[in-house]
């Protein structure tokens, strides 16, 4: 499966995705240019280290209508990117281990 890990991952998950066998790509933003070059037309999932990048999701769905999107980190989601999310995590409830074991 291939991933990608926008934000700033200060709970590591993207390393949990690889120990679990998947390829991940890591990007700091969320915006078109930075998700195209991580490869998001052909991602399986965006995983969202962060609220702030709400516009990713979007944008993610726009270039690729199948990619799943997950968010992992505390707070909520607007409206908006909210209904197109399929998984929203708070690293406080759940570790990375046990969300890239999901995936």
């Amino acid at each position: 499966m291939n991933v990608i890990v926008a934000g700033t991952d200060e709970h590591d998950i993207a390393s949990a995705i690889e120990s679990e066998g998947h390829t991940v790509e890591r990007t700091p933003h969320g915006n078109r240019p930075p998700l195209e070059e991580a490869g998001i037309h052909d991602a399986d999932v965006l995983v969202l280290t962060e609220v702030e990048l709400a516009t990713a999701v979007p944008v993610a769905k726009d270039l690729n209508e199948n990619v799943r999107i997950v968010l992992y980190a505390e707070g909520s989601l607007p409206d908006f990117a909210s209904r197109q999310a399929d998984m929203l995590v708070d690293p406080n409830l759940l570790d990375a281990e046990a969300v890239a074991a999901e995936l």
